[in-house]
């Protein structure tokens, strides 16, 4: 068997291992510790090692704003990919998945699959890349949560800069970035692995072997999807990947890039999971709209969860897909051939929603015509 498709099927069973530890990890506080071990301690670690194996170049300064610009595409062209889907403009449930749509979180849903296929010189280059996402995250989608927040509810702004400050003070004292920026400054000093004294490079190694076990073991705990709006949310998240894919194979296209693992990484990158960021920015609306009714709130809370919910393991299938594909997507005809594919399923639930109601207006037009048929006759 192949060594990438045993690599995969050993994901997916610590994935199931993860949908069979419900049954003992039920409260949300217990899966909450993991997914903290795991942000502030596993994955920090596994970059920290990543940033110092590797020659840090000027390149890779240019991969935050690369991932910054996926950003801003995703937030502008979220009002066409919805247009298939049902959702409603101006209602909490659409600007619930507008904010969190555009939003990324490869911490959790790519950073182990890249390591695991790609390696560390690409993990380095992945963790670069999502200081432009955090910085998207964590204060642009934050400014966008609170306008439209005082829009709706006639608040006064002036609590706004107040807020920045400490999300901004938030990101800077977050572990990721603070391993990043301590790793960058290493290695611009000439210090690698190697260099650092055993107890330190020994620990964060340590600490680094844990993340893909427990990254796998969350996802399968995360996953908790209704069957009320399954559809709907399917479908935007399909077409949220087409369009990612769709972008890759332009950039791939118009920058001549024929490297495999350079496309891979984009691809990646690009299709990772919804953040949990914007939820949080959701909560703190929700706590100043207590007492205001579901209808007229900014956002809904528990649509939120649900795409949240149904977007992992849609991330983790399609990225352990595309990464265990070897060659296949390595040109920018693949990609838009995968980006076509990914749209045809997004609009799948969109089609049958359209054939549905097609089918009721037939049948009540038959059953009008089958009564006025039938008063005619009772009035001869």
């Amino acid at each position: 068997m192949d060594f990438t498709l045993q690599k995969t099927i050993t994901f997916l069973i610590f994935i199931g291992i993860g949908m069979l530890m419900k049954l003992k990890l039920k409260s949300k506080e217990e899966i909450n510790g993991i997914k903290k071990i795991i942000l502030n301690l596993a994955l920090p670690a596994t970059i920290g090692i990543a940033l110092l194996g590797v020659k840090i170049d000027t390149g890779l300064l240019v991969l935050p704003l690369v991932a910054l610009g996926l950003n801003l595409l995703l937030y502008l062209a979220f009002p066409y990919l919805t247009s298939f889907t049902g959702l409603e403009k101006d209602t909490p449930q659409y600007r619930t998945a507008r904010l969190l749509i555009p939003s990324l979180a490869p911490g959790l849903s790519c950073f182990p699959f890249i390591l695991e296929f790609l390696g560390d010189a690409y993990l380095a280059k992945a963790a670069m890349a999502d200081l432009g996402n955090k910085v998207f995250v964590l204060i642009i989608l934050y400014l966008i949560a609170m306008s439209w927040h005082y829009k709706l509810q006639a608040k006064d702004v002036r609590k706004t800069s107040s807020k920045v400050k400490s999300l901004l003070k938030s990101m800077v004292s977050e572990p990721v970035n603070i391993f990043i920026g301590v790793a960058l400054v290493l290695v611009t000093l000439g210090i690698s692995m190697d260099s650092l004294p055993f107890v330190i490079s020994d620990s964060l190694q340590r600490l680094s072997v844990m993340m893909t076990p427990l990254v796998l073991l969350f996802i399968g705990l995360a996953v908790n999807i209704k069957k009320k709006q399954f559809a709907q949310l399917i479908s935007i998240l399909f077409l949220r990947a087409a369009f990612v894919t769709f972008v890759c194979s332009i950039v791939i296209a118009l920058g001549g890039i024929s490297v495999t693992n350079d496309i891979l990484l984009f691809l990646a990158f690009g299709l990772s999971a919804c953040s949990f960021w914007p939820f949080a920015h959701i909560s703190v609306v929700e706590v100043q709209e207590d007492g205001i009714s579901k209808k007229k709130r900014t956002f809904d809370s528990n649509f939120a969860v649900s795409l949240l919910a149904l977007s992992f393991p849609l991330s983790t299938m399609l990225i352990l897909g595309i990464l265990s594909s070897g060659s296949l997507f390595s040109s920018a005809g693949s990609v838009l051939t995968l980006s076509g594919v990914l749209f045809t399923l997004g609009l799948v639930p969109f089609l049958m929603k359209k054939i549905a109601e097609s089918r009721k207006r037939s049948e009540k037009a038959k059953l009008e015509r089958i009564r006025y048929r039938t008063a005619l006759t009772d009035n001869s």
